[in-house]
């Protein structure tokens, strides 16, 4: 009786032991450390693809910073309907150009037909995405290289069609039954008084084969015609891959881009080596701990900030607009960039992963600045775009020099900004004219003239919509003087330097101390008497630019110690940002949204959807309370950033505000770009990792951190510690930790000894 006691315990000992083993094993699959994990598939392009007003993300297809980018044509996410899938895509938001559309059962109408899908059948990766066209059984994929890629058609047996047409007039050359060249012709519209249209012509060399690279043989319906349409024979497999490369240079640089890039590579070939230059971009910046919702949250929006700039050195060329001539040089050239978007967050984390890159970029300019004759502020393949207000080149120039990158001409990026500030206008959306009597009127008397109410405009070159926009103006030109400051001084010219910071203080000329707002001023110096929540007519332009008076009170990021001066000290400067995040829209939203569409993700009248709003929760560590910058910016992240297609709260422009999102979730931004420092908060993620292109690895600890520990306790620097809420962008570069010691509850000493106001001279 005992021998069979102590067999059955022992045989309950091994059993249990197995399943103690079976646990450990199940255990030791499920937490293996985040370092093993590939972090792009976390990415999930279709996050913010439905916007709350005004234009949502898109679904974009590319390799980072590359040229060639696309994404199905359609009304919105909501549709079922796609028009098109272009072959390039050749500036942001843009439906891009050689629009390819197929069909089964000979369709006569392909001309004009839809094609439906069902979204649960589709699948978008950076480096891959798959439709399903459900009408037709067709299935449609699509993989890119830089100047290239690959779609990969899949019909049913039987009659099937595939066309190509251009967005505006495209010509197209048969080379032979399966190659065909494309050219279409793009336009620069300039805007204002004697304005040029600038044009050029864009090229795709294109070749239809099969799963064994053999010619696809298709009949050919229209012949000598803008619009290229074939149809299936016999012959013809079901599988049909359009292989294609596009050209700014030449039809012949399209077909050596063709051969450099596709030659003898399959569709997947092309898509693993696309997934690998995604890995090399992503996964430079490692993180443990947070919810997986956060990390697709954070890699989507890494990822939406290496869609521009775009190289368009096509192998040791690139075509310039504004001279009509083909320029050698083996350095990338960068185009499509919106500055007063990216200038915030997107370029300087680019000098912190990649500075050379940055400095690449920087250097575009300079060259863009070399070929027109003015620096840009939203360059595009076809020229300067002309966009919003003020001249933050500027910043990015600073930043450069102030972070130590070399690889640009620091002397030329001098000039060409120089010129602009003081020759050119200051009027919104005329960036490139000459300046006239207004812009003297800043330079003299310290700030943009309004309009009085109901006061018409006798100056010529003032845009329609867009109007003077003098607040904004006023404080984005002293903004950007105070750039242009530093960088004189940077470069040893002290006195235009000293002239440059005294108009970087006009800010201060329009400030309103009754209201503690910036508010605007006809040209006798009479205030105007607007409501500062939603007077100025559409996007507040009459006065604001698509913020009104509450979000542009904190736009002096050049001079913080000079804000809290003009708010009374730190003391009451932290109450009234409070304010701000309290303060109500004082109407109905139906009524506040006539004229701020703009102004999305509201709290109070702080607005998460615009980029002047990203620095403003971070001036609590320069007011002596960085623990309210630690509630508010986790807040925000949580509440208007979530991994869902409505998970963006306003215009991401293209990687503008998603930077905020990388950068506030690792805990650390810049609240003044130019300046080499950058503002901690509270970050998401309990260790983060970023390697280093100098080989170098700086992490960020931030143990226990969660929804419940946000509030940073102590930092420790390499060890050492800190008691400022800010660290050195040089900190960062020679590798390292910042430590910070996570609680529940708020320290409310810490980051105030000497929680200082950073400027450069």
């Amino acid at each position: 009786m005992k021998e069979k006691l102590r067999m059955r315990i022992d045989k309950k000992i091994i059993i249990s032991g197995i399943a103690i083993l079976s646990l450990l094993s199940l255990l030791s699959l499920q937490i293996q450390p985040d370092e093993e994990v590939d972090f792009v598939d976390y990415i999930d392009p279709t996050i913010g693809n439905v916007a709350p007003f005004l234009v949502p993300t898109y679904p974009t297809t590319h390799l980072p910073n590359q040229m060639l980018r696309t994404f199905p044509v359609r009304k919105d996410y909501l549709s079922d309907e796609i028009k098109a899938f272009p072959l390039h895509v050749y500036m942001h938001r843009n439906t891009g150009l050689f629009h390819l559309k197929v069909a089964a059962n000979n369709k006569a109408s392909l001309h004009n037909q839809s094609m439906i899908i069902d979204h649960d059948l589709e699948k978008y990766q950076p480096w891959h995405f798959t439709t399903f066209l459900i009408e037709d059984n067709i299935r449609v994929s699509f993989t890119p290289s830089d100047k290239s890629g690959i779609y990969k058609i899949e019909f049913p047996k039987g009659e099937s069609e595939l066309m190509v047409r251009g967005k505006g007039k495209m010509d197209v050359e048969v080379i032979n039954a399966n190659t065909f060249v494309f050219t279409e012709t793009i336009y620069n519209e300039e805007r204002g008084v004697d304005a040029d249209t600038l044009s050029m012509e864009v090229y795709a060399y294109m070749e239809l084969v099969d799963e064994d690279a053999q010619p696809v043989k298709l009949k050919q319906n229209s012949k000598n015609t803008p619009v290229l349409s074939l149809s299936s024979t016999n012959e013809a497999p079901e599988t049909v891959y359009v292989k294609y490369a596009v050209s700014y240079v030449s039809k012949e640089q399209a077909r050596d881009n063709f051969k450099r890039e596709l030659k003898g590579k399959t569709f997947d070939i092309v898509r693993s080596q696309a997934k690998k230059a995604w890995q090399k971009a992503i996964n430079q910046v490692k993180v443990e701990g947070g919810s997986t919702a956060q990390k697709r949250t954070f890699y989507t929006s890494l990822y939406r900030t290496y869609e521009r700039m775009v190289d368009i050195n096509e192998y040791g060329k690139y075509y310039n607009i504004y001279d009509g001539k083909v320029y050698s040089s083996d350095r990338p050239y960068y185009v499509d960039d919106w500055v007063w978007d990216t200038y915030r967050a997107t370029h300087p984390l680019r000098t912190i992963l990649n500075p050379e890159q940055q400095g690449d970029m920087v250097q575009s300019y300079v060259q863009m600045y070399q070929h027109s004759g003015w620096m840009p502020t939203f360059p595009q393949v076809f020229g300067n775009h002309m966009c919003m207000n003020s001249y933050h080149t500027s910043s990015i120039i600073l930043d450069a020099l102030n972070k130590g990158i070399t690889n640009f001409d620091h002397q030329l990026a001098y000039e060409g900004i120089q010129k602009n500030l003081t020759e050119g206008t200051f009027l919104p959306w005329r960036q490139g004219h000459k300046k006239g009597y207004i812009d003297d009127f800043f330079l003299k008397e310290g700030y943009y003239p309004a309009l009085k109410l109901g006061e018409k405009d006798t100056i010529k070159n003032v845009d329609n919509f867009e109007r003077r926009q003098p607040v904004a103006v006023t404080l984005g030109i002293s903004f950007d003087f105070w750039a242009l400051g530093g960088i004189a001084e940077s470069l040893g010219d002290i006195k235009n330097s000293k002239e440059y910071y005294v108009y970087s203080k006009n800010y201060k000329n329009l400030w309103n101390d009754k209201l503690q707002l910036f508010m605007p001023k006809d040209s006798e110096g009479n205030w105007i008497n607007i409501d500062p929540k939603n007077g100025g007519g559409l996007g507040y332009r009459n006065y604001f630019d698509e913020n009104n008076a509450w979000t542009y009170a904190w736009d002096v990021q050049q001079d913080i110690s000079g804000l809290i001066q003009l708010l009374g000290g730190k003391e009451k400067a932290e109450q009234r940002l409070d304010q701000l995040f309290r303060e109500p829209l004082g109407m109905r939203k139906a009524a506040f949204y006539v004229n701020g569409a703009n102004s999305t993700g509201m709290v109070g009248q702080f607005s998460m959807g615009n980029e002047p709003s990203f620095h403003i929760p971070y001036l609590y560590n320069h007011f002596g309370a960085p623990w309210k910058t630690q509630k508010r910016t986790r807040f925000l992240l949580d509440t208007w950033f979530k991994d869902n297609i409505f998970g963006i709260p306003g215009d991401e422009d293209g990687g503008g505000m998603t930077a905020f999102v990388v950068m506030t979730s690792l805990g650390i931004y810049p609240v003044t770009p130019g300046l080499p420092y950058y503002d901690i908060t509270s970050p998401i993620f309990e260790k983060s990792s970023i390697e280093l292109q100098n080989g170098r690895i700086f992490e960020i600890h931030a143990k226990g951190s969660s929804k419940e520990k946000k509030y940073i306790q102590q930092a420790f620097l390499n060890g050492e510690e800190i008691n400022e809420p800010f660290i050195k962008h040089d900190d960062i570069m020679k590798g390292g930790k910042l430590e910070l010691i996570m609680g529940e509850l708020p320290n409310k000493e810490w980051g105030t000894d000497g929680s200082r106001t950073l400027t450069l001279h």
